[in-house]
């Protein structure tokens, strides 16, 4: 499975942006689909995931970003809201299951204050 992330980009504090990843195969089989992020000098993060329906969040970006998966296009988003500077990072897209675990190139995101 290849996965290609897309949508960073520079964005004001307070703004909003949307990351998509495409995944070269189907995502109905895929378990879980993931965004992870990681800044400079810092180890890489889950910033979100969804499996089976559920979503799971990191503490730092609950209630402002939002993941939602379209398998019938086999693309995954993220929607970033009220980002902060300390969001600035590479985002990675990541698919995972049971003896597979698959990243994107990663996207960067620049928040300016």
């Amino acid at each position: 499975v290849q996965l290609q992330a897309s949508g960073g980009g520079l964005v004001q504090a307070g703004g909003s942006l949307r990351l998509s990843c495409v995944t070269s195969g189907s995502m109905y089989s895929i378990n879980t689909m993931a965004w992870y992020r990681q800044a400079p000098g810092k180890q890489r993060e889950l910033v979100a995931s969804s499996v089976g329906g559920r979503t799971n969040y990191g503490v730092s970006v609950k209630g402002r970003f939002t993941i939602s998966r379209d398998n019938d296009k086999r693309t995954v988003y993220l929607q970033m809201n009220s980002v902060k500077p300390e969001d600035t990072a590479v985002y990675y897209c990541n698919a995972n299951g049971p003896g597979y675990n698959f990243w994107g190139q990663g996207t960067q995101v620049t928040v300016s204050s």
